[in-house]
């Protein structure tokens, strides 16, 4: 048995060919087709820009001290 997964295009008179090399022996097998159409590709738009934000906050004392007063914690 072998799985194999592919995207292909249905024709426009509604055909679907499908050629496909595979590592079996010739003779006559059993073929399930599962059709799942192809999601679009959608545009995320974000309902806010943070890009004004960029570079607002700054940090007042020593980073690496904070980090393992934070550790010690546990």
């Amino acid at each position: 048995m072998e799985v194999l997964k592919l995207t292909t295009e249905i024709d426009e008179t509604g055909q679907l060919n499908i050629k496909l090399p595979t590592n079996l022996e010739a003779g006559e097998v059993e073929l399930v087709v599962i059709i799942n159409p192809a999601p679009e590709e959608e545009k995320t738009h974000n309902n806010y820009d943070f890009s004004d934000l960029a570079g607002k906050l700054s940090w007042q004392g020593d980073a690496v001290a904070t980090q393992r007063k934070l550790r010690d914690e546990w």
